[in-house]
């Protein structure tokens, strides 16, 4: 038994090096975000400063690992099998909880995760515990309630402390800078980033260091003996370094922001390793405590009183923890393709918004609103005119690609980071998602980001954002509650059967993550025509550019046209309803797309001259239109063939596969033809491509006529009739609309 709890806890280890590389990868937004989104370096040198402060927070983490040893259960009323089946539960439900919401989309914290994960591990093994004793223990001896209900709170009160100060905090600092820092820098830019620097020294070296095993002896008697000497010297120093290098020409803010990426990242890995290593150091220790007595106890008799004493985490672990970090940032995909859902919800601009609205968020703005016109009224006009010139956006000073400015930047990174290193120095879990989202969603608001157009998507948002959060919460408890429990009950066969689940989770979620790639890549084509339509210069060159958007966008519908119905038919025809599924998945994702390519249309027409605009938006609309008609008629014409082949219902009759079989291959033929004449942009042969649409379109109605009679002489089966037709139907419908986009484009492109 002992040799299958030492591969158990070898196994612990391997899940703890997934949620590392995964966590660090999905948390990365935490602290490349502000960096990111300001544009206050290059990329490589973000990760390059941010792969530092992860490492140096991964080697100095190791007062919150008592989380995982007695924060939430008492250990000594436990058993070595109690305990691993304990651990065991935790770590395989954060697999599968982190699939199932990465799968759906929604966002997750893995700090949430591992307390509620550990406290419904525990509440299951100690209600076992409970009945089995006959009232001799109870749920207070066995879960640790206080501190539980500590950290729990201290999670959620995150969220609106960190909302609050990012509020206050920003608009302190727009009020002091403006959005034309630069006019007003020169003033106050030492004390500001001297302020920001002392801070950032204070709570990550000397509250960060406090627990660390390389700050030992005499060195940190006199830190703390010190401190506020050390504080004093650092503010002095640090504004007057930063007073001379604005002076220099050097940007102080991205110095700032740069100091602050790497104090958010260090303090990332200092109270986020937890999550991903606490759980199995602490099976860890607990195998090396039962391999200590010698054999004189069991694993259902050895009690893990042990547990009770504070963690002495070995210095390897922590420095392989922070290696397997490091490279999982610089290396994964996911860390390099930072398109996050708080870069939408906090950037300036206005543009497509990623979130519906909801009637809460409208009940909310509007009642703002009124709460905001009511204290204006009061306000002396003078301190009104002069709060708005510090907030006059016409003045804004921020690159073309940057979500907001660095101003805003710097407090997102120099406040979130203090108060997640506040809470680690006082072993609080706090979520590093939580607090560095609603900080930058307070100063996003301060900011007056979220405008009339915006603010009911941009709040849909965050309560949406915030009630997966929740969700997180409830999901947690409950998985590793049902996983703990089958487990206990089932032994080593339940056990074997979840890590099968945990493998089939991690490869499922692979293939998730690959599909939503194909989505942002999607996405970022858009956004790359709207880059280019804002830095025209002249009306010719954004016509040219509208235009040359429109060819690549039409063809590129009908190549995808052309694809999905060939393999509906096929699919059908073969009776293979895989085939038919991915093309319904494909076809909604094409829809999103085009969706959002109609934002370039409202902002190429903006770019034209007034004549021009009114024609050839004109154009431009019916032609995005008419492609959406095409996509939806494929997905009438996928949807009965799907469900057809679902139900198992007969086939298509050898006659009837043969007669649109044919046609549909010129079909494909003919949306090809039109794909290539929009491409090349030459028109020649336009009269003949018309002219055998209305011959598809004549074959089309025979086939039907012909279905027709086989019904009337009943013959052949009245559901597989039914499904032909509105096959030849949905047919006729894509070419109809391919005609006439062909049409269209061909006056939009006209000279």
């Amino acid at each position: 038994m002992e040799t299958f709890y030492l591969f158990l806890v070898i196994f612990l280890f391997v899940l703890a090096i997934v949620d590392l590389s995964v966590g660090v990868s999905n948390d990365a937004v935490n602290f490349l975000n502000s960096a990111i989104g300001a544009r206050a370096a290059s990329f490589k040198v973000i990760i390059a400063i941010a792969a530092v402060g992860v490492f140096v927070g991964a080697a100095l983490s190791n007062g919150m690992m008592d989380i995982a040893r007695h924060g939430i259960y008492q250990p000594q009323h436990f058993y070595f099998s109690e305990i691993m089946c304990i651990l065991a539960a935790v770590m395989l439900t954060d697999v599968v909880l982190l699939d199932i919401f990465n799968s759906l989309g929604m966002p997750t914290s893995t700090t949430v995760s591992m307390v509620f994960e550990l406290v419904g591990g525990t509440v299951a093994i100690a209600l076992v515990k409970i009945a089995s004793s006959s009232g001799a223990l109870q749920l207070g001896d066995l879960l640790n309630t206080e501190k539980a209900f500590t950290v729990i709170l201290g999670i959620f009160l995150s969220v609106a402390i960190a909302f609050f100060f990012g509020v206050i905090v920003q608009y302190l600092s727009r009020i002091l800078f403006s959005f034309n820092y630069k006019k007003s820098s020169k003033y106050f830019i030492g004390l500001f980033g001297g302020l920001a620097a002392t801070s950032i020294i204070y709570f990550m070296l000397i509250k960060g260091l406090k627990t660390s095993s390389f700050m030992t002896g005499e060195f940190k008697d006199m830190v703390y003996a010190n401190t506020g000497m050390i504080v004093l010297g650092c503010m002095v120093f640090f504004t007057i370094l930063m007073q001379v290098l604005h002076w220099l020409k050097v940007n102080v803010f991205k110095v700032v922001i740069l100091m602050g990426t790497f104090a958010l990242a260090l303090a990332f890995a200092g109270n986020d390793l937890v999550n991903f290593i606490g759980v199995p150091l602490a099976g860890y220790s607990s195998y090396m405590d039962l391999m200590a007595q010698g054999g004189t106890t069991t694993t259902d008799t050895f009690l893990m009183t042990s547990l009770l004493g504070p963690a002495q985490t070995p210095w390897y672990f922590l420095v392989g923890s922070g290696i397997v970090m490091v490279i999982a940032l610089a290396t994964s995909k996911k860390a390099q393709n930072v398109v996050k859902t708080s870069l939408d919800l906090s950037r300036q601009s206005d543009g497509e918004e990623s979130f519906g609205t909801s009637p809460v968020a409208r009940v909310l703005v509007r009642n703002c609103s009124n709460i905001s016109a009511t204290i204006l009224s009061i306000v002396p006009t003078p301190v009104k005119n002069w709060i708005d010139s510090r907030f006059n956006q016409s003045e804004m000073i921020m690159d073309d690609k940057a979500s907001f400015d660095l101003v805003r930047a710097s407090v997102n990174v120099v406040l979130s980071g203090l108060l997640i290193a506040l809470g680690t120095s006082l072993k609080l879990p706090l979520s590093t998602t939580y607090v560095a989202f609603m900080v930058a969603m307070g100063t996003s608001l301060a900011d007056r980001a979220w405008g009339r157009e915006s603010a009911v998507y941009r709040i849909t948002g965050v309560l949406s954002v915030i009630g997966g959060w929740f969700i997180t919460a409830g999901a947690a408890f409950t998985i590793c509650f049902i996983v703990a429990l089958l487990i206990y009950w089932g032994g080593i066969p339940a056990l074997v059967a979840m890590i099968g689940l945990a493998i089939y989770s991690l490869v499922r979620s692979h293939f998730a993550y690959k599909a939503k790639l194909r989505k942002e890549a999607l996405k970022e084509e858009v956004n790359s025509t709207v880059s280019k339509l804002r830095k025209a210069t002249d009306t010719r060159e954004a016509l040219a550019l509208f235009r040359e958007h429109s060819r690549e966008e039409l063809q590129s519908d009908l190549d995808f046209t052309a694809e999905v119905f060939g393999k509906a038919v096929n699919g059908f025809m073969n009776e293979n309803l895989r085939e038919l599924r991915k093309v319904l998945t494909a076809v909604e994702e094409k829809k999103i797309h085009l969706k959002q390519v109609k934002r370039v249309g409202t902002l190429g027409v903006t770019q034209l001259d007034h004549d021009i605009a009114v024609e050839k938006g004109l154009y431009y609309y019916q032609g995005n239109d008419f492609a959406s008609e095409i996509i939806f008629s494929i997905r009438r014409l996928a949807e009965p063939l799907k469900d057809h082949i679902d139900n198992n219902f007969s086939p298509l009759s050898p006659v009837q596969k043969d007669d649109f079989g044919k046609v549909s291959e010129q079909i494909i033929s003919f949306l090809r033809n039109c794909a290539t004449m929009i491409r090349k942009n030459d028109y020649i042969g336009f009269e003949e491509l018309i002219a055998e649409s209305i011959t598809l379109m004549n074959q089309l109605t025979a086939l039907k006529k012909g279905e027709l009679k086989r019904i009337q002489g009943q013959s052949g089966s009245t559901k597989v009739s039914m499904v032909y037709l509105n096959m030849v139907q949905e047919a006729q419908n894509v070419v109809s609309f391919t005609a006439n986009l062909l049409k269209v484009s061909r006056k939009f492109q006209k000279e």
